[in-house]
């Protein structure tokens, strides 16, 4: 066999624009919006559910609250991380370099190649346009 196909990970980077900023502010701000609107529901289905087993049995209260203060601190914790995210998006230098996630891509390796540079290929965008192919 002289040569084989391989799946390689191409790394998808991004140049930071006011454009990128303005779009990961968004994402992040319509994340924060859906679990404020999550803790919402769980708020008023933790009433109901609290009143319901009052009702039938008070030992089996406990177990639901600890479920629920469980799913609460869930949502917290993420809400404190998009917050976070958001905050390290709006210090985000214009021009610099950002990874936004990784493609697959189908090469053809021969004996001879070097596959650290197979391995490491980038792709760079900026606002969507690829402006560049790094090896």
């Amino acid at each position: 066999m002289e040569n084989m196909s391989l799946k390689c990970p191409v790394t998808i980077k991004a140049k930071v624009t006011e454009n990128l900023k303005q779009r990961l502010a968004a994402e992040i701000q319509e994340n924060i919006k859906k679990v404020d609107m999550e803790l919402q529901q769980l708020e008023f289905h933790a009433k109901r559910a609290l009143a319901d087993q009052a009702k039938q049995d008070m030992q089996g209260l406990t177990a639901i609250r600890q479920q629920i203060d469980a799913e609460r601190q869930k949502r917290l914790e993420f809400k404190n991380h998009m917050m976070e995210k958001l905050k390290e998006t709006a210090q985000l230098e214009l021009g610099a370099e950002i990874a936004q996630g990784t493609l697959e891509r189908t090469v053809s390796v021969g004996i001879g190649d070097d596959l650290h540079k197979i391995l490491g290929e980038e792709i760079l965008i900026e606002d969507g346009i690829v402006i560049a192919f790094r090896r």
